[in-house]
């Protein structure tokens, strides 16, 4: 000190001094601690260093740093240094330094100017306020600062190519004499952008202001904060979020825990979303959390929140309506209670050009869960559609505790029918939801059901019973089998399997027999002529993709026993049209003409379908010489037989004759 005073008050000995080191044992501060500072000015034109053993900022802490000054002065208000050099751990900064030091009154600042014009400057007023301040510092040269604490943080802010900049400011310092220390933290991100390389994250244009301040106490820090999503969008898979959320919040920090007391988003279509939380500070583990939700719009968070969520490959179809509030709690990070209340909601799933898709709604009720106590859940369904099948109102209750809902009996109107439901559990396991159901279709009109669905009217009723139906990842199993009665005689379902019944990629998989078939029931119906009989019909490994066949084996015959057997003039034409060019009725034209009806033995058809072809045969042993192959035999008088001589059929051009056959009702032309 005594050197000091003599180089300050400039008198005669000032000249002879070859070297003057101040030596400072260390400075401490609640955000920083300095140890070993040393600063050095040598005769002979070397710049003035200043040393620093080591630096603590919060958690990160840095050793052998070295300031050198190439313009400096020690004046009596103390040590100055300007254009100075930064090394730290023997790495050179890319940044220019200005440094003023007061040793008296321990006043600080530094100064720190980046290549880009961009600074950061450091105040501290010797006692306890501390000023950091950040202008217009790009997120490459954030990076660059921050490895300086921590090189997870700047290696992620690289990885994902982010950009942009921040304006922030940062003051430390009690609010009154003898009062206790206050944090305040202001700032904007403009301009901000990102992308991860696979693409499931990225953000463009981004804005956001933020303001939050905190109070020391006893045991911690009391803490306020408000951030506003000014500007751009983000992709946060599977969720695209566009500006305007506003977030407020307060809480505390202790020794332990950081808690989150209140927090309320504000957003469109939202009239209220807040939460609380606590989170253990070691890895930010989460302890407790509590969100609740007041009147959400559905129209709105739908398509932005739910359906990205359930089902991302059907965004686009998916619609709501109506709205919803609802609770969650969460303890050690385990779902502890659900809480949904639906108030004249709705959800419609758009079907292709043409179809009605399916919609629900409007609903209404309650519905809560708890993970360790049984709950009830009663719902209101208003009524509905699947595609063309109209459902009318019903009820649904259910039992609910952990992972299983167990269901009431439900009886949902379909048309002028009722599709009951008996025995529906829901389990959830590690690989999804599965359940099993037994479902009873009590007696549905088949002029009801055909005028629905737009096919010719039918008469008659259709009924069916499913003893057992499995569900378990997205796909529905049939166990046993499903009897339908129609057209006098009856269908046998087997094997029944459909994979994502109301999705894109709908599969469904099965074996059908129908036997006894009335003939004239079925030509009536769909204006093909008339013929008198019976069939039967085995289809074997059928398979429907999107609900349009692309695979199976089918074989039509007669039916065994004795009945009549007759076929009239156009059917005779409608079976030769179907079976492709160079079908012909084995009869000349004349005769054919002399008759309305014609008596028949047999008639067998097969197509086996496969890569959008059909392979076509006829009746069994019913092979030609000349390569042809019969459709119909003849019996009585005059016999007549249909033969085909096409094998190969395009399966679409194949629905395009049976379309004209059953559209063009008129009388067929004989050649």
């Amino acid at each position: 000190m005594l050197g000091l005073a003599l180089l300050l008050g400039g008198g005669p000995f000032a000249r002879a001094i070859d070297r003057l080191q101040l030596s400072i044992g260390g400075l401490t501060h609640p955000a920083f601690e300095l140890h070993d500072i040393e600063l050095g000015f040598a005769a002979g034109g070397s710049p003035p260093r200043l040393r620093i053993g080591r630096l603590r900022v919060g958690a990160s802490a840095w050793r052998d740093i070295l300031l050198a000054c190439p313009q400096a002065s020690l004046v009596r208000d103390g040590v100055a240094c300007l254009a100075g050099t930064l090394h730290v751990g023997g790495r050179r900064l890319p940044l220019q330094v200005d440094f003023t030091f007061d040793p008296v009154s321990t006043h600080l600042r530094v100064d720190l100017r980046l290549p880009s014009g961009a600074s950061l400057s450091l105040v501290h007023d010797g006692e306890r306020r501390f000023d950091a301040r950040l202008n217009q510092v790009s997120i490459d040269e954030l990076a660059m600062l921050a490895s300086l604490f921590d090189a997870g943080p700047a290696d992620a802010l690289r990885r994902y190519g982010a950009s942009g900049r921040i304006d922030a400011r940062l003051v430390w310092g009690p609010p009154s004499p003898g009062g206790r220390d206050v944090v305040r933290f202001e700032g904007r991100l403009s301009d901000v952008g990102f992308s991860s390389e696979d693409g499931l994250h990225a953000g463009e244009q981004l804005a956001v202001s933020f303001d939050a301040s905190a109070t020391a106490t006893t045991s911690g820090w009391n803490w306020q904060l408000r951030a506003a999503w000014e500007q751009g969008g983000a992709y946060l898979h599977p969720f695209y979020l566009q500006a305007g959320p506003v977030l407020q919040a307060q809480g505390q920090v202790g020794a332990e825990q950081i808690r989150i007391e209140t927090a309320s988003l504000t957003m469109e279509g939202v009239q209220q979303l807040a939460l609380s939380a606590s989170l253990w500070r070691g890895g930010l583990v989460l302890d407790r959390l509590a969100v609740s939700l007041a009147s959400g719009d559905l129209a709105v968070l739908g398509p932005r929140w739910l359906a990205p969520l359930l089902a991302p490959a059907l965004v686009e179809r998916l619609r709501f309506a109506g709205t919803m509030s609802a609770g969650l709690t969460m303890d050690a990070g385990v779902l502890t209670g659900l809480e949904l209340v639906f108030d004249q909601a709705g959800v419609s799933l758009a079907g292709a050009a043409g179809d009605r898709g399916l919609a629900f709604g409007p609903v209404s009720g309650h519905v809560p869960w708890r993970a360790n106590a049984q709950t009830q859940a009663d719902l209101r369904i208003e009524g509905g559609h699947w595609e063309a099948l109209s459902l009318g109102a019903f009820d649904v209750r259910a039992r609910l505790k952990g992972g299983q809902v167990v269901f009431s009996p439900m009886q949902v109107p379909v048309l002028d029918g009722v599709l009951a439901l008996e025995g529906l559990e829901l389990t959830r396991h590690a690989e999804g939801w599965q359940g099993r159901a037994g479902v009873v279709l009590e007696p549905l009109s088949m002029q009801a059901l055909t005028d629905a669905v737009g096919l010719p009217q039918m008469a008659g009723v259709v009924s069916a019973s499913l003893p057992g139906v499995r569900f378990s990842h997205g796909e529905l199993t049939l166990d046993g089998a499903l009897v339908v009665s129609v057209f006098d005689g009856y269908l046998h379902v087997t094997g029944l399997r459909v994979s994502e019944p109301f999705g894109l990629a709908s599969h469904l998989q099965a074996d059908v027999e129908a036997r006894h078939i009335d003939l004239g029931q079925l030509t009536d119906t769909f204006s093909f002529g008339s013929i008198t009989g019976f069939a039967d019909l085995d289809l074997k490994g059928l398979e429907l993709v999107r609900w349009r066949p692309t695979r199976f084996d089918a074989r039509l015959a007669s039916s065994p026993g004795d009945y009549r057997r007759r076929i009239s003039q156009r059917a005779v034409q409608n079976i030769s049209a179907l079976g492709g060019a160079g079908a012909m009725a084995a009869l000349q034209r004349g005769l054919l003409g002399m008759f309305e009806t014609f008596g028949y033995r047999e008639i067998g058809l097969s197509c086996t379908l496969a890569n959008g072809i059909c392979d076509m045969e006829g009746i069994a042993r019913g092979e030609r010489a000349d390569g042809g192959f019969r459709i119909v035999r003849g019996g009585g008088i005059p016999a007549l037989d249909v033969i085909g001589y096409n094998r190969r059929v395009d399966w679409h051009e194949l629905l395009g004759r049976i379309q004209r056959v059953i559209e063009d009702n008129v009388t067929p032309e004989l050649h």
